[in-house]
């Protein structure tokens, strides 16, 4: 899909109201050149649209603030998106010396659930770090299992992890960096909690105020920061977003997946340009095939749509 120079002119700040539908004219609040915003979002809108799926789109240039957003305060199931505040709550922990990260721990496989306190294990056949479940009983240091739970996604290293975390200190943390749009209420597969409405959720909006806000250094230490960073681009799994940039283009994101529900989000760090977040959220399409080619799509026309506004800033210096 070819992005033209015409609609990309003036800041990309929008909001779109419906998530099913492309966007009428109506649906859009521009606050620059009329018609612009508008076409690059019903771009965005129909491609989402064709997968069928329930969708949230959120973009931001951190130099620029230039923004869109499509959906942005919907409610979706957080799926392994609530691993980054549980890394990030473990980091400043460990920022205020309330923990060691080289400190080892005891990689267990029994949880107890927040609705019923009934235990509950999980199951190496459906977590996507099968290798941990070999050193239950064995300990293994904080840092490493917090790589696991984002490089790898591990199920199993993110129950144990937020028990130390304590889903009880991450709201005021989200709420503080204005990512109150995420609510971590528990560990994985606690079965008893999501039958009884208590989930993890997340927006569009939440999800790109804390990635915007690490992006900036605003939630750690440097150190603590760099860290981060560094385990979000470990990300092994990378066939959304990075599928529609350029071979090469750092992407510092994370995943996030269970039936009909399929995430990404994350910081853009392309060489030479403006770093950028991208978060693309879809529920109610079981075939993660059509939602991950459409992300893909989008994180391809955010590119195209700021390489020509690029060309267009330029020809106009001259």
């Amino acid at each position: 899909m070819r992005i033209w120079k015409a609609m990309l002119l003036g800041v990309l700040a929008l909001n779109v109201g419906c998530a099913s539908d492309a966007p009428s004219t109506d649906d859009v609040d521009a606050r620059s050149e009329a018609g612009t915003e508008s076409d690059l979002a019903r771009a965005i809108s129909e491609r989402m649209a064709e997968t069928g799926a329930e969708f949230a789109v959120a973009y931001r240039d951190l130099q620029t603030r230039d923004e869109l957003l499509i959906n942005p305060d919907a409610e979706f199931h957080a799926a392994s998106m609530m691993k980054v505040p549980v890394m990030l709550r473990l980091q400043r922990m460990a920022d205020w010396r309330q923990l060691d990260l080289d400190s080892a721990i005891m990689v267990k496989n029994e949880f107890t659930s927040i609705y019923d306190g009934s235990t509950y294990s999980l199951s190496a056949d459906e977590d996507s770090d099968s290798a941990l479940y070999s050193l239950v009983g064995s300990e293994v240091a904080v840092r490493d299992l917090m790589d696991r739970m984002i490089s790898r996604s591990s199920n199993l290293a993110t129950n144990i992890l937020i028990e130390l975390a304590d889903p009880d200190s991450i709201a005021p943390m989200l709420a503080y960096l204005g990512a109150d749009g995420m609510k971590v209420l528990r560990g994985v597969e606690d079965i008893p909690a999501y039958e009884n409405g208590l989930n993890n959720t997340t927006t569009a909006r939440g999800l790109l105020e804390l990635f915007s806000a690490l992006a900036r250094g605003q939630t750690a230490t440097a150190r603590a920061t760099s860290e981060m960073i560094e385990a979000l681009l470990r990300q092994e799994f990378n066939d959304a977003i990075p599928a529609g940039l350029p071979e090469g283009t750092p992407v510092a994101h994370k995943t996030g997946w269970i039936t009909a529900v399929d995430h990404d989000g994350g910081i853009v760090m392309p060489a030479g340009r403006t770093t950028y977040v991208l978060v693309i959220l879809t529920s109610g399409v079981e075939d993660e095939t059509v939602t991950r080619a459409a992300a893909s799509d989008v994180s391809r026309i955010i590119w195209e749509a700021r390489l020509a506004a690029e060309e267009a800033s330029e020809e106009a210096a001259e």
